[in-house]
Protein backbone atom coordinates (compact mmCIF):
# COMPACT_ATOMS: atom_id res chain seq x y z
CA UNK A 1 0.00 0.00 0.00
CA UNK A 2 0.92 3.56 -0.77
CA UNK A 3 2.22 4.88 2.26
CA UNK A 4 1.10 9.13 1.25
CA UNK A 5 1.78 10.09 5.29
CA UNK A 6 3.62 8.87 7.94
CA UNK A 7 4.71 9.55 11.92
CA UNK A 8 8.50 8.74 12.65
CA UNK A 9 10.70 10.15 15.44
CA UNK A 10 12.41 12.36 12.98
CA UNK A 11 9.08 14.40 11.61
CA UNK A 12 6.09 13.63 9.61
CA UNK A 13 6.88 11.95 6.26
CA UNK A 14 5.01 12.56 3.13
CA UNK A 15 5.14 11.38 -0.34
CA UNK A 16 6.14 14.99 -2.83
CA UNK A 17 2.62 14.67 -4.85
CA UNK A 18 3.59 17.21 -7.11
CA UNK A 19 6.85 15.26 -8.16
CA UNK A 20 4.60 12.45 -9.51
CA UNK A 21 4.47 10.55 -11.59
CA UNK A 22 8.49 11.24 -12.56
CA UNK A 23 9.75 10.65 -8.95
CA UNK A 24 8.60 8.70 -6.01
CA UNK A 25 10.03 10.85 -3.41
CA UNK A 26 9.57 11.02 0.69
CA UNK A 27 10.68 14.43 2.34
CA UNK A 28 10.34 14.36 5.98
CA UNK A 29 9.06 17.53 7.57
CA UNK A 30 10.58 18.37 11.14
CA UNK A 31 8.56 21.84 11.55
CA UNK A 32 4.73 22.45 11.39
CA UNK A 33 4.87 25.30 9.25
CA UNK A 34 6.49 23.12 6.40
CA UNK A 35 3.60 20.80 6.24
CA UNK A 36 1.17 23.98 6.83
CA UNK A 37 3.34 24.75 3.34
CA UNK A 38 2.97 21.45 2.54
CA UNK A 39 -0.68 21.74 2.37
CA UNK A 40 -1.02 25.09 0.97
CA UNK A 41 0.95 24.21 -2.26
CA UNK A 42 -0.61 20.93 -3.10
CA UNK A 43 2.63 18.64 -2.02
CA UNK A 44 -0.01 16.78 -0.22
CA UNK A 45 -3.43 17.04 -1.17
CA UNK A 46 -6.69 15.15 -1.17
CA UNK A 47 -8.95 15.81 1.73
CA UNK A 48 -8.76 13.46 3.61
CA UNK A 49 -5.34 13.25 3.61
CA UNK A 50 -4.74 17.20 4.03
CA UNK A 51 -6.65 16.59 7.28
CA UNK A 52 -4.53 13.92 8.87
CA UNK A 53 -1.75 16.04 7.76
CA UNK A 54 -3.14 19.01 9.36
CA UNK A 55 -3.55 16.46 12.70
CA UNK A 56 0.24 15.33 12.67
CA UNK A 57 1.50 18.57 11.84
CA UNK A 58 -0.69 19.93 14.89
CA UNK A 59 1.14 17.41 17.18
CA UNK A 60 4.35 17.93 15.66
CA UNK A 61 3.95 21.77 16.54
CA UNK A 62 3.18 20.89 19.74
CA UNK A 63 5.64 18.60 20.56
CA UNK A 64 8.50 21.16 19.67
CA UNK A 65 6.83 23.69 22.48
CA UNK A 66 9.50 23.47 25.13
CA UNK A 67 8.23 25.43 28.35
CA UNK A 68 6.08 24.02 31.22
CA UNK A 69 4.01 26.96 31.53
CA UNK A 70 0.28 25.42 30.49
CA UNK A 71 -1.41 28.88 29.74
CA UNK A 72 1.61 29.84 27.12
CA UNK A 73 1.33 26.61 25.76
CA UNK A 74 -2.58 26.68 25.21
CA UNK A 75 -2.03 30.02 23.27
CA UNK A 76 0.79 28.23 21.15
CA UNK A 77 -1.12 25.43 20.53
CA UNK A 78 -4.08 28.08 19.34
CA UNK A 79 -1.54 30.01 17.10
CA UNK A 80 -0.65 26.75 15.25
CA UNK A 81 -4.35 25.70 14.94
CA UNK A 82 -4.85 29.20 13.19
CA UNK A 83 -1.98 28.71 10.71
CA UNK A 84 -3.63 25.25 9.73
CA UNK A 85 -6.95 26.51 9.50
CA UNK A 86 -5.46 29.20 6.89
CA UNK A 87 -3.98 27.20 4.29
CA UNK A 88 -7.11 25.86 2.19
CA UNK A 89 -10.46 26.84 2.53
CA UNK A 90 -12.76 24.10 0.90
CA UNK A 91 -11.62 20.87 2.57
CA UNK A 92 -13.76 20.38 5.48
CA UNK A 93 -11.37 17.15 6.90
CA UNK A 94 -9.24 19.86 7.23
CA UNK A 95 -11.52 21.77 10.00
CA UNK A 96 -12.73 18.84 11.45
CA UNK A 97 -9.42 17.70 11.76
CA UNK A 98 -8.51 20.73 13.77
CA UNK A 99 -11.26 20.52 15.85
CA UNK A 100 -10.35 16.97 16.95
CA UNK A 101 -6.83 18.39 17.98
CA UNK A 102 -8.92 21.20 19.94
CA UNK A 103 -10.87 18.42 21.77
CA UNK A 104 -7.96 16.27 22.11
CA UNK A 105 -5.97 19.38 24.02
CA UNK A 106 -9.56 20.38 25.79
CA UNK A 107 -9.77 16.91 27.36
CA UNK A 108 -6.13 17.08 28.44
CA UNK A 109 -6.70 20.14 30.31
CA UNK A 110 -9.88 18.93 32.26
CA UNK A 111 -7.64 15.64 32.89
CA UNK A 112 -5.39 17.84 34.30
CA UNK A 113 -2.50 16.18 32.07
CA UNK A 114 0.72 18.14 32.18
CA UNK A 115 2.13 19.61 29.45
CA UNK A 116 4.55 16.60 29.20
CA UNK A 117 1.22 14.06 29.14
CA UNK A 118 -0.84 16.50 26.22
CA UNK A 119 1.80 16.94 24.23
CA UNK A 120 2.12 12.59 24.43
CA UNK A 121 -1.82 12.34 23.84
CA UNK A 122 -2.20 15.47 21.10
CA UNK A 123 0.46 12.46 18.92
CA UNK A 124 -1.99 9.67 19.75
CA UNK A 125 -4.97 11.54 18.70
CA UNK A 126 -3.26 12.42 15.43
CA UNK A 127 -2.35 8.70 15.09
CA UNK A 128 -5.83 7.35 15.32
CA UNK A 129 -6.98 10.01 13.20
CA UNK A 130 -4.33 8.13 10.45
CA UNK A 131 -5.83 4.95 11.22
CA UNK A 132 -9.11 5.51 11.38
CA UNK A 133 -9.00 7.13 7.83
CA UNK A 134 -7.53 3.89 6.49
CA UNK A 135 -9.73 1.77 8.54
CA UNK A 136 -12.77 4.09 7.10
CA UNK A 137 -11.38 3.96 3.19
CA UNK A 138 -11.51 0.00 3.42
CA UNK A 139 -15.26 0.30 4.94
CA UNK A 140 -16.02 2.40 2.15
CA UNK A 141 -14.52 -0.07 -0.48
CA UNK A 142 -16.87 -2.87 1.45
CA UNK A 143 -20.10 -0.21 0.97
CA UNK A 144 -19.36 0.59 -2.49
CA UNK A 145 -17.95 -2.30 -4.46
CA UNK A 146 -21.46 -3.98 -4.93
CA UNK A 147 -22.65 -0.84 -6.75
CA UNK A 148 -20.01 -0.95 -9.56
CA UNK A 149 -20.92 -2.98 -12.81
CA UNK A 150 -19.57 -7.04 -12.61
CA UNK A 151 -17.35 -5.53 -16.12
CA UNK A 152 -16.89 -2.80 -18.09
CA UNK A 153 -14.92 0.94 -17.62
CA UNK A 154 -15.82 2.99 -14.55
CA UNK A 155 -14.69 6.86 -14.89
CA UNK A 156 -13.07 8.70 -12.31
CA UNK A 157 -12.27 12.25 -12.26
CA UNK A 158 -8.76 13.76 -10.56
CA UNK A 159 -7.36 11.61 -7.87
CA UNK A 160 -9.48 9.94 -4.79
CA UNK A 161 -7.04 7.34 -4.17
CA UNK A 162 -4.33 6.41 -1.65
CA UNK A 163 -2.69 9.37 -2.13
CA UNK A 164 -5.84 11.24 -1.43
CA UNK A 165 -6.04 10.00 2.05
CA UNK A 166 -4.20 8.32 4.98
CA UNK A 167 -4.20 5.20 2.52
CA UNK A 168 -6.05 2.72 0.34
CA UNK A 169 -8.45 5.70 -0.83
CA UNK A 170 -12.19 7.03 -1.30
CA UNK A 171 -13.47 6.47 -5.09
CA UNK A 172 -10.15 4.39 -5.88
CA UNK A 173 -10.72 2.05 -2.75
CA UNK A 174 -14.28 1.33 -3.93
CA UNK A 175 -12.52 0.34 -7.35
CA UNK A 176 -10.00 -1.67 -5.61
CA UNK A 177 -12.48 -3.14 -3.45
CA UNK A 178 -14.05 -4.50 -6.53
CA UNK A 179 -11.73 -5.77 -8.38
CA UNK A 180 -10.49 -7.72 -4.78
CA UNK A 181 -14.24 -9.60 -5.60
CA UNK A 182 -13.54 -10.23 -8.68
CA UNK A 183 -15.83 -7.45 -10.56
CA UNK A 184 -13.74 -7.75 -13.73
CA UNK A 185 -13.63 -3.75 -14.36
CA UNK A 186 -11.32 -1.16 -15.59
CA UNK A 187 -10.99 2.60 -15.26
CA UNK A 188 -10.64 5.52 -17.78
CA UNK A 189 -9.12 8.13 -15.75
CA UNK A 190 -9.75 11.91 -16.54
CA UNK A 191 -6.72 13.98 -16.98
CA UNK A 192 -8.10 17.01 -14.36
CA UNK A 193 -7.14 20.45 -15.41
CA UNK A 194 -5.05 22.26 -14.35
CA UNK A 195 -3.08 20.40 -12.19
CA UNK A 196 -3.36 16.65 -13.58
CA UNK A 197 -3.96 15.17 -10.47
CA UNK A 198 -5.76 12.01 -12.88
CA UNK A 199 -2.62 11.96 -15.25
CA UNK A 200 -0.33 12.36 -12.73
CA UNK A 201 -1.73 10.63 -9.82
CA UNK A 202 -4.44 8.39 -10.43
CA UNK A 203 -2.70 6.86 -13.36
CA UNK A 204 0.18 6.04 -11.53
CA UNK A 205 -1.70 4.37 -8.48
CA UNK A 206 -3.56 2.16 -10.32
CA UNK A 207 -0.40 1.29 -12.68
CA UNK A 208 1.34 0.48 -9.47
CA UNK A 209 -1.53 -1.50 -8.78
CA UNK A 210 -1.81 -3.71 -11.73
CA UNK A 211 -5.80 -2.04 -12.36
CA UNK A 212 -6.05 -1.06 -15.68
CA UNK A 213 -6.01 2.37 -16.53
CA UNK A 214 -7.05 4.44 -19.72
CA UNK A 215 -5.87 8.36 -19.20
CA UNK A 216 -8.05 10.65 -21.58
CA UNK A 217 -8.62 14.82 -21.51
CA UNK A 218 -11.24 16.08 -19.24
CA UNK A 219 -13.60 16.80 -22.93
CA UNK A 220 -13.47 13.19 -23.92
CA UNK A 221 -15.40 12.16 -21.15
CA UNK A 222 -18.87 13.20 -22.78
CA UNK A 223 -18.06 11.40 -26.02
CA UNK A 224 -17.64 7.92 -24.13
CA UNK A 225 -20.60 8.27 -22.57
CA UNK A 226 -22.26 8.18 -25.76
CA UNK A 227 -20.44 5.74 -27.35
CA UNK A 228 -21.68 3.20 -24.24
CA UNK A 229 -18.20 2.62 -22.72
CA UNK A 230 -18.60 4.23 -19.67
CA UNK A 231 -20.68 2.25 -17.18
CA UNK A 232 -20.45 4.00 -13.98
CA UNK A 233 -18.78 7.13 -12.90
CA UNK A 234 -17.14 7.72 -9.27
CA UNK A 235 -15.53 9.69 -7.62
CA UNK A 236 -14.48 11.58 -4.33
CA UNK A 237 -15.19 14.81 -2.37
CA UNK A 238 -13.81 17.79 -0.32
CA UNK A 239 -17.49 18.37 1.13
CA UNK A 240 -20.88 17.49 1.58
CA UNK A 241 -23.50 20.00 2.63
CA UNK A 242 -26.23 18.45 4.17
CA UNK A 243 -28.84 18.71 0.90
CA UNK A 244 -26.00 16.16 -0.44
CA UNK A 245 -24.49 18.83 -2.81
CA UNK A 246 -20.60 17.81 -3.35
CA UNK A 247 -17.79 19.96 -3.67
CA UNK A 248 -15.46 18.03 -5.81
CA UNK A 249 -12.76 18.72 -8.10
CA UNK A 250 -13.42 21.26 -10.68
CA UNK A 251 -15.01 19.86 -13.71
CA UNK A 252 -16.69 17.26 -11.65
CA UNK A 253 -20.08 18.55 -11.87
CA UNK A 254 -19.25 18.60 -15.80
CA UNK A 255 -18.96 14.95 -15.87
CA UNK A 256 -21.82 14.70 -13.55
CA UNK A 257 -24.51 16.27 -16.14
CA UNK A 258 -23.01 14.38 -18.80
CA UNK A 259 -23.87 11.22 -16.72
CA UNK A 260 -27.29 11.94 -16.06
CA UNK A 261 -28.09 13.04 -19.53
CA UNK A 262 -26.48 9.38 -20.49
CA UNK A 263 -28.19 7.49 -17.92
CA UNK A 264 -24.83 6.64 -16.18
CA UNK A 265 -25.03 6.16 -11.93
CA UNK A 266 -22.44 8.72 -10.47
CA UNK A 267 -21.15 7.57 -7.46
CA UNK A 268 -19.72 9.66 -4.64
CA UNK A 269 -17.19 8.31 -1.47
CA UNK A 270 -16.13 10.10 0.97
CA UNK A 271 -15.70 9.64 4.53
CA UNK A 272 -18.34 11.03 7.30
CA UNK A 273 -15.77 13.64 8.07
CA UNK A 274 -16.48 15.31 4.71
CA UNK A 275 -20.11 16.31 5.46
CA UNK A 276 -20.96 19.71 7.00
CA UNK A 277 -24.50 19.04 8.60
CA UNK A 278 -23.49 23.09 9.42
CA UNK A 279 -24.16 23.61 5.54
CA UNK A 280 -27.84 23.85 3.85
CA UNK A 281 -26.38 23.68 0.46
CA UNK A 282 -24.06 23.55 -1.62
CA UNK A 283 -23.80 27.35 -2.54
CA UNK A 284 -22.48 27.85 1.15
CA UNK A 285 -19.16 25.93 0.31
CA UNK A 286 -16.02 28.26 0.13
CA UNK A 287 -14.08 27.94 -3.35
CA UNK A 288 -10.86 28.45 -3.47
CA UNK A 289 -9.14 29.92 -6.43
CA UNK A 290 -5.36 29.29 -7.03
CA UNK A 291 -2.96 31.02 -8.77
CA UNK A 292 -3.15 31.90 -12.13
CA UNK A 293 -0.05 30.09 -13.44
CA UNK A 294 -1.39 26.56 -12.84
CA UNK A 295 -3.07 27.62 -16.27
CA UNK A 296 -1.04 29.71 -17.99
CA UNK A 297 1.83 27.56 -17.26
CA UNK A 298 2.63 24.10 -17.76
CA UNK A 299 6.30 22.74 -15.90
CA UNK A 300 7.42 26.59 -16.18
CA UNK A 301 6.60 26.75 -19.64
CA UNK A 302 4.16 29.61 -20.37
CA UNK A 303 1.35 28.15 -22.81
CA UNK A 304 -0.67 31.63 -23.11
CA UNK A 305 -0.08 35.08 -23.34
CA UNK A 306 1.56 37.43 -21.16
CA UNK A 307 -1.16 39.33 -18.98
CA UNK A 308 -3.88 36.91 -20.09
CA UNK A 309 -7.03 37.06 -17.54
CA UNK A 310 -7.14 33.83 -15.91
CA UNK A 311 -9.92 32.49 -13.70
CA UNK A 312 -8.85 29.38 -11.75
CA UNK A 313 -11.36 28.02 -9.18
CA UNK A 314 -10.05 24.52 -7.51
CA UNK A 315 -13.12 23.16 -7.03
CA UNK A 316 -17.23 22.91 -8.17
CA UNK A 317 -20.29 21.88 -6.85
CA UNK A 318 -22.20 19.22 -7.96
CA UNK A 319 -26.05 19.33 -7.08
CA UNK A 320 -27.54 16.56 -5.44
CA UNK A 321 -30.04 15.88 -8.10
CA UNK A 322 -26.77 14.43 -10.22
CA UNK A 323 -25.19 12.13 -7.92
CA UNK A 324 -26.69 8.49 -7.23
CA UNK A 325 -25.26 7.76 -4.05
CA UNK A 326 -22.94 8.94 -1.38
CA UNK A 327 -20.84 6.30 -0.18
CA UNK A 328 -19.32 6.56 3.41
CA UNK A 329 -17.90 4.21 6.01
CA UNK A 330 -20.91 4.26 7.66
CA UNK A 331 -23.11 2.98 4.47
CA UNK A 332 -24.36 4.13 1.72
CA UNK A 333 -27.00 7.12 1.62
CA UNK A 334 -29.57 7.51 -1.44
CA UNK A 335 -32.03 10.72 -2.25
CA UNK A 336 -33.33 12.17 -1.02
CA UNK A 337 -30.54 13.14 0.97
CA UNK A 338 -31.98 15.90 3.44
CA UNK A 339 -32.70 12.57 5.31
CA UNK A 340 -30.46 9.92 4.26
CA UNK A 341 -27.37 11.89 5.55
CA UNK A 342 -28.57 12.81 8.75
CA UNK A 343 -28.36 9.17 10.02
CA UNK A 344 -23.97 9.79 9.72
CA UNK A 345 -24.12 13.20 11.66
CA UNK A 346 -21.80 12.49 14.68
Amino acid sequence: MIKTIEWTDAGVVMIDQKRLPNEEVYPCFSHYREIAGAIKDMTVRGAPAIGVAAAMGIALGAKAFEQEDHEVFANEFEQICREFAATRPTAVNLFWAIDQMKLAFEQAFRDRMSVAETKKRLVERALEIHRADIAANEQMGKYGAPLLPDSGVVLTHCNAGALATAGYGTALGVIRAAKEIGKNIEVYADETRPFLQGARLTCWELAKDNIGVTLITDNMSGHFMKMGRIKAVIVGADRIASNGDVANKIGTYMVAVLAKENNIPFYVAAPVSTLDPKLSSGEQIPIEDRASTEITEINGRRVAPVDIAVANPAFDVTPNKYVTAIITERGVAYPPYTESLKQFFD
